[in-house]
């Protein structure tokens, strides 16, 4: 999943070196904490949070096959 979100945000920002992805993982749930340059924030949450809403459902279908929960937080 952490290939997956990285391949995506790689596609929508200016400074794809910039991007980190942390993986804290739980029993039933696993969050990925982002982090990109201040200015490709703008770009990966989208207008009104689309493109960030779009990226966690595409995250939730596939976690949820795994049986798991997956959380993505965008941070700066």
């Amino acid at each position: 999943m952490k290939e997956l979100i990285e391949f995506i945000v790689k596609a929508l920002v200016d400074d794809p070196s910039s991007i980190s992805i942390k993986k804290v993982e739980g029993d039933k749930i696993t969050i990925f904490e982002l982090r990109t340059a201040k200015d490709d924030i703008g770009k990966v949450i989208g207008k009104r949070g689309r493109t960030a809403g779009a990226i966690r459902t595409i995250l939730n279908a596939v976690s949820a096959r795994q049986g798991k929960r997956a959380v993505l937080e965008i941070i700066e």
